[in-house]
C-alpha cells in the first residue's frame, strides 16, 4: 500500500484507455486503406460466381481494381517510411554494467523494491533531469565496433536491442547528490517501467515514435522535386494521424506517470522531498557553470574535462556565501553517488565533451584547436588568452578609426596602452573618423532596442564596431565548419546525417549565447584591457570564480569592484573613477601591454 492508501497503479488503467484510443487511430488508418481493396474483392468474386451481373458492375470492378491497388501501394509507402524512420533519441553517454556495478544493483534493487521490470541499460546526459528512453528500434543498435566513438562512449550494453527502457541519469545529480538521495529521485523514474511494459502502452508509443520520425524524415531539406512530392504525401499522413493521436497520447504519457508517482510512494518518500530541493540547486548551479565558466572556454577552443566536478566547487562555493544554502554544505561528508562509477573521471571527460557540443558544438575528437582544459590551467590557458585576445580586438578597432596615441604618452608607445583607449572614450566628440575601407563584410546586427539608451558617441561607436567585428569572426567560424562537415560527409550528398552528433552541421542543438549588448561587449572588452594592464604591472593574476568565471586577482584578492567602474567610463565618458580605482592598484595605463 502506498502513503496515501490508493492502490500503486492508480493512473495505471487510463493510461492503457489511452493506448488502446491511440491504436483505434491506426487501425481506423489500416481500415481505410484496406476498404477499397474489400470492395475491389466483392466485386470480382461476385463476377466471377456470376452474383453480380452486368455493365454496370463491369464498370464498377474496372474502376475500383486500380484505385484500390493504387490505395494499397500508397498505404505500403506511408508503412515502409514510417517503419524504417528512425525516431529520435536523445544524445547520452553509455555506461555499461562493468564500468558502474553499483550504479546497476542499486537500480536492480529499486527495481525489485517497486516490483517492476528494471531497466535494460543506464546513460548519463548532460543535464539536470531523469527520463526512461525507448530505444528497442534496431536503428538505435550499437554500431559495429570499428565505427564506434571511444571518446562518446564510457561503456557498451551487452543486449544489441534492448527490451526495457533505458534510464537516462543527469549527470550533475551523480555529482552533487547523495547514494540515498540519488535513489529517492530516481524512485518514481525507475517506476515507469512498469506500465511501459505493458504491450497496449508499448505498441502506442512505437505507434506515436514512428509518426514522428517519419514528419522528420520527410521534412528533411535538400530533397529533390520527385522525392519531395513523395515524401510530402508521406508527410501529410503522417501529420494527420499524429493529429488524431497527440491528446490520446499525452494523456496516456500523464496516465504512466501518475501511476509511477503513485508506487513510488513506496520507497524513500520522505527522503524524496529533501531531494527534489537538490534538483533546483544542481540547476541552478549547472546553469551557473555552463554559461559563466564553460562558455568562455568552448569560444577559446577548449572544453573543461571535468564540468561535474566543477558543479560540486560551483554549489559549495554558493554554499559559502548564501546563508539560505548553508546546510547544503554539510551533506558533503555523505557518500556521493559518482561513487557508484568504477572510473568517475573518465564519465565525467566524456560527459564534459557531450555537453560541449550540445550547447557550444565542435568537433568530436581532440585537436590543436579544440582540446580539453583541466580546472587548475583554466586560469592561464582561457582566462589570461581570453583576456588578452579581447583587447587585442579592440586595439584593432582603434587601429581602424585612426585613434592616436594618448597625449600622457610622452613618445610612441612600443605596445598598445590602456590609456589611449582611455583618452579615447573621454574625448569630445568631433569630426567623425574617417571612414575604413569595407572588408568582406557580413553585415553588423542591427542596434538593439532594448539596449537602454546613453553613453557616449565614441562609445557607442566602439561599441558598434566591436558587434561588427564578433559578427564577421562567428560567421567566419561557421563557415569554416559547415566547408570542414561537407568535406568530411560522403561525397554527393547534402542530406543531413540522421544522428545529429554526427553531423557537426547540425551543432550546437542547444546553443548557449546569453544577450550581450553592444554596451555589454565594449565593457567586457575594457574590463580585459583593463586585467591586461594590471597582470603586466602589477603582478595581478587572472582567476576562476565558480559563480561568475573569469576573475582579476590582485593581491591575491578578487577585484570585485571593477566592473562599477568601467560603466561609468562607457556610460558618462568620465574616467575620474576608473582612473582612481588604477592608481590604487598601482596600475600604470601609459605602460604597453602585451596582447594575444
Amino acid at each position: 500500500m502506498s502513503v496515501s492508501g490508493a492502490g500503486p497503479d492508480t493512473g495505471a488503467p487510463s493510461a492503457r484507455a489511452r493506448a488502446l484510443a491511440v491504436l483505434r487511430v491506426r487501425s481506423r488508418a489500416l481500415a481505410v486503406a484496406l476498404l477499397p481493396a474489400a470492395a475491389a474483392v466483392i466485386l470480382l468474386a461476385g463476377g466471377s460466381t456470376g452474383h453480380l451481373p452486368g455493365p454496370g458492375w463491369d464498370l464498377a470492378r474496372r474502376i475500383l481494381t486500380p484505385v484500390a491497388v493504387l490505395v494499397l501501394l500508397l498505404a505500403a509507402g506511408v508503412a515502409l517510411v514510417v517503419a524504417r524512420a528512425r525516431p529520435a533519441v536523445s544524445p547520452t553517454v553509455p555506461i555499461a554494467e562493468e564500468a558502474a556495478p553499483d550504479l546497476y544493483r542499486m537500480v536492480r534493487d529499486l527495481a525489485d523494491r517497486l516490483g517492476v521490470p528494471a531497466p535494460s541499460a543506464i546513460a548519463l546526459t548532460p543535464d539536470c533531469d531523469s527520463w526512461l528512453e525507448d530505444r528497442t528500434h534496431p536503428a538505435h543498435a550499437p554500431p559495429p565496433p570499428e565505427e564506434r566513438d571511444d571518446t562518446a562512449q564510457a561503456g557498451r550494453s551487452a543486449r544489441r536491442v534492448p527490451a526495457a527502457p533505458v534510464l537516462v541519469i543527469g549527470s550533475p545529480f551523480l555529482w552533487w547528490m547523495r547514494v540515498a538521495e540519488l535513489r529517492a529521485l530516481l524512485a518514481p523514474v525507475v517506476a515507469g517501467t512498469g506500465p511501459s511494459a505493458h504491450p497496449d502502452i508499448a505498441a502506442a508509443r512505437r505507434f506515436v515514435r514512428g509518426l514522428d520520425a517519419a514528419v522528420a524524415v520527410t521534412s528533411a531539406p535538400d530533397r529533390g522535386p520527385v522525392f519531395r512530392a513523395v515524401l510530402g504525401g508521406v508527410g501529410w499522413v503522417a501529420r494527420l494521424l499524429l493529429h488524431g493521436s497527440r491528446v490520446h497520447a499525452a494523456e496516456m504519457e500523464r496516465g504512466v506517470a501518475a501511476a509511477a508517482a503513485e508506487r513510488a510512494k513506496t520507497v524513500d518518500y520522505g527522503l524524496r522531498i529533501v531531494a527534489q530541493e537538490q534538483v533546483g540547486l544542481a540547476y541552478a548551479g549547472w546553469d551557473r557553470l555552463l554559461t559563466r565558466v564553460a562558455l568562455p572556454a568552448w569560444r577559446m577552443g577548449r572544453w573543461p574535462a571535468r564540468l561535474n566536478a566543477g558543479v560540486v566547487a560551483a554549489l559549495t562555493e554558493l554554499s559559502r556565501r548564501d546563508r539560505l544554502a548553508e546546510g547544503f554544505a554539510s551533506r558533503l561528508g555523505e557518500r556521493p553517488a559518482c561513487d557508484l562509477l568504477e572510473e568517475p573521471g573518465a564519465v565525467d571527460e566524456a560527459t564534459s565533451l557531450l555537453a560541449a557540443r550540445l550547447f557550444h558544438g565542435g568537433p568530436a575528437e581532440t585537436g590543436p584547436d579544440w582540446s580539453p582544459v583541466h580546472w587548475g590551467d583554466y586560469p592561464e590557458e582561457v582566462v589570461d588568452r581570453k583576456w588578452r585576445t579581447d583587447a587585442a580586438r579592440l586595439h584593432r578597432i582603434l587601429d581602424a578609426l585612426r585613434v592616436p596615441p594618448a597625449d600622457e604618452e610622452s613618445r610612441a608607445p612600443d605596445g598598445p596602452t590602456l590609456a589611449r583607449v582611455l583618452t579615447h572614450l573621454t574625448a569630445s566628440p568631433g569630426l567623425p573618423p574617417a571612414p575604413v575601407p569595407a572588408v568582406k563584410a557580413v553585415e553588423a546586427p542591427a542596434p538593439d532596442e532594448d539596449d537602454p539608451t546613453g553613453g557616449t558617441a565614441h562609445s557607442a561607436a566602439l561599441a558598434a564596431r566591436l558587434t561588427a567585428e564578433l559578427a564577421r569572426e562567428e560567421a567566419t567560424a561557421a563557415t569554416a565548419v559547415a566547408a570542414a562537415a561537407v568535406a568530411a560527409g560522403p561525397q554527393g550528398s547534402a542530406a543531413p546525417d540522421p544522428d545529429p552528433l554526427r553531423d557537426d552541421r547540425a551543432l550546437p542543438l542547444f546553443p548557449l549565447q546569453p544577450p550581450r549588448t553592444g554596451r555589454e561587449l565594449l565593457a567586457d572588452h575594457i574590463t580585459a584591457m583593463v586585467c591586461c594592464a594590471a597582470m603586466d604591472t602589477v603582478g595581478a593574476a587572472p582567476g576562476l570564480d565558480w559563480l561568475d568565471g573569469p576573475t582579476l586577482l590582485v593581491g591575491g584578492a578578487r577585484a570585485t569592484d571593477l566592473p562599477p567602474q568601467v560603466l561609468s567610463l562607457i556610460e558618462d565618458g568620465d574616467p575620474s573613477d576608473l582612473r582612481n580605482w588604477l592608481t590604487r592598484q598601482g596600475i600604470r595605463p601609459e605602460k604597453p601591454v602585451r596582447l594575444a
